[in-house]
């Protein structure tokens, strides 16, 4: 940012921070705000952005003590404590006839004449501080490249945008990664999903996204994952290491207890004990049988589904109709009372 915009700007005021404050304060002031504004947090607010460049502006500044004094030496000459007047002789001036004349709107000459706090010792100091040099008569004459010690500054690096984007894969890619290309800001890539990752879930891809300016490192691409349905398995939500599925049973398996076989998402098998009078909807654990990643190997969650029949045979009722005489039980007992509690 060019120095002579600093008369307009608050750097103080856009941290939050008192003018005497120190570095530590400024630098925490900046923290602080920087993390609610990043683009990250604010994906789309283009106000949020503004304000997020702001505050990096600021912090360039007075986070250097040596612009953060010329600055001070700026701001505090345009709250009136010098007058400033064209080399012609003519009246007061402000600041924009002293930067016309600095950059090209006139000549390379600068005088001044004081009035209020401001002394002549305090004048010396301030041309010293920006390169200039006592003149004959009172005057002040100039040094450097714009003609007053040179009020420019070098443009500070910018990161540039973070991309984002969205993909949708298969349950088993999810869970075992892939090479996924995806389509953002009119360009095709193809990068690496690792293992193990779960429906909504943000990749961050460093680089990736749109090129920084003044020398400053290109943005990110922020993957969005979705992960398709499957016909038997699905991600726990809770524990994203563990898998999930509904095995059915019939009757007989529930009431008398089986051992039976469950198909894994690898393709194996297992097998598994069902205790006689396991009711629908007891979850049993398969331990490791869930997803491996390189940091961890969750297990599979079964659930029993007692299959019950919707056409049943004429032997097949009968039977059936014989077993609950003999039960001699009525599951729903005592129901009514244990919901009057």
């Amino acid at each position: 940012m060019a120095s002579q915009d600093w008369m307009t700007k608050d750097f103080y005021a856009v941290l939050g921070v008192a003018k005497d404050a120190d570095s530590a304060a400024i630098k925490k002031a900046y923290r602080a705000l920087a993390k609610k504004y990043h683009p990250d947090r604010n994906p789309g607010d283009a106000a949020a952005a503004e304000k997020f460049k702001e505050i990096g502006e600021a912090y360039s500044v007075l986070s250097d003590p040596k612009e953060r004094q010329q600055y001070d030496a700026i701001r505090s000459m345009a709250g009136g404590g010098a007058r400033f007047t064209s080399g012609s002789g003519g009246g007061g001036a402000g600041f924009e006839d002293i930067f016309s004349s600095m950059f090209g709107g006139g000549g390379p000459n600068v005088r001044y004449s004081t009035s209020g706090g401001a002394s002549q010792e305090d004048i010396d100091d301030l041309l010293r501080m920006f390169g200039g040099a006592a003149g004959a008569g009172g005057g002040r004459r100039g040094r450097g490249p714009f003609g007053f010690g040179g009020f420019s500054s070098q443009p500070q690096p910018v990161k540039g945008p973070d991309v984002l984007t969205n993909a949708t894969l298969s349950l088993r890619d999810a869970v075992s990664g892939t090479l996924a290309e995806l389509t953002a800001d009119g360009r095709t890539i193809t990068v690496r999903i690792p293992a193990g990752v779960h429906d909504g879930q943000k990749i961050r891809l460093r680089g990736k996204g749109r090129p920084g300016t003044n020398g400053g490192e290109n943005g990110d691409m922020v993957v969005t994952i979705s992960v398709a349905k499957h016909p038997v398995y699905s991600i726990d939500p809770v524990n994203t290491a563990n898998l999930r599925m509904d095995l059915p049973v019939t009757l007989k398996e529930a009431a008398l207890g089986a051992t039976v076989q469950v198909p894994l998402l690898d393709g194996k098998t297992s097998r598994v004990r069902i205790k006689p009078g396991t009711s629908s909807g007891t979850v049993l654990r398969l331990r490791g049988k869930g997803i491996v990643t390189s940091k961890r190997t969750g297990d599979l969650l079964v659930t029993v589904q007692v299959a019950v029949p919707k056409k049943l045979s004429k032997e097949a009722k009968a039977a059936l109709e014989a077993f609950d005489a003999a039960m001699e039980a009525d599951p729903r007992a005592g129901l009514a009372q244990e919901a009057a509690r």
